[in-house]
């Protein structure tokens, strides 16, 4: 990761932030990018820049809005001049029983999890492959197993599979496209029961829920592995493959 630029969407908080952390540990210089939670990012920043000075920039910007996203993605290539790795992980989740969808849900659902990805892959995709680039996306394991009341979501998310395995063959050999499909690796941000987590928890092999680093560590994989491309990596403890697997 050595002289490598990272870019990182939605990487203020959680899973993100974990990632440009781990990343910057590596040696890359990483480009922050946040929509609401600038305060985070900017405490971010400024942490992985006392570690390693001038190693960590901010974009901020609404990725749904496509009219934004030539500004955003062009301020973190120019951020340090180039891009090796564009991560799509920004992503809105929660539930959209049939009969409450609205505009405003498919803007947001299908804005961050497959509408954006596309755009700022689009508009990265020349200098990455000036660089021999790769672009991870973010995917899930629900893309492949709806998740109940969650259509809207899980329709974006297949989607974003289908982009990263066609964008692989597209951008061939200069770009190398993969996905990271995470389960249950954090609780999400609205309140659960406990009921429902020993729920989660029981159709899940392992046993536990996993971790921030264990998504970090397949990203790095990805990053590093020079002949894998169009791959989806589940990092589930086995929950996709399991019988017992619920929707």
């Amino acid at each position: 990761m050595q002289n490598k630029v990272t870019f990182i969407t939605g990487s203020a908080k959680r899973i993100g932030a974990y990632t440009a952390q781990h990343l910057h540990n590596l040696g890359s210089n990483v480009v922050i990018h946040c929509n609401h939670s600038r305060l985070e990012a900017e405490n971010l920043c400024k942490q992985l820049n006392q570690k390693r000075a001038k190693s960590a920039r901010l974009v901020q910007g609404d990725l749904s809005d496509i009219s934004s996203i030539e500004r955003i993605g062009q301020q973190a290539i120019d951020s340090f001049g180039k891009l090796d790795i564009l991560i799509n992980n920004a992503s809105s989740f929660y539930p959209t029983p049939i009969g409450t969808i609205t505009e405003k849900d498919w803007s947001s659902l299908v804005g961050s999890n497959m509408q954006g990805p596309l755009f700022l892959s689009q508009l990265c995709s020349t200098e990455l492959a000036k660089n021999n680039g790769a672009i991870i996306n973010m995917v899930d394991i629900h893309a492949a197993k709806p998740l109940q009341q969650h259509t809207l979501y899980c329709m974006a998310k297949s989607a974003l599979v289908a982009m990263t395995q066609s964008l692989a063959l597209e951008l061939a050999p200069e770009v190398r496209v993969n996905g990271v499909a995470p389960g249950a690796i954090l609780w999400p941000e609205q309140e659960m029961s406990d009921i429902d987590k020993q729920e989660i928890l029981k159709h899940i092999p392992a046993g536990r829920l996993g971790s921030q680093a264990d998504i970090a560590q397949a990203i790095e994989y990805l990053i590093s592995a020079n002949y894998v491309s169009g791959q989806i990596i589940a990092v589930d403890g086995g929950r996709s493959i399991s019988s017992q697997t619920k929707a």
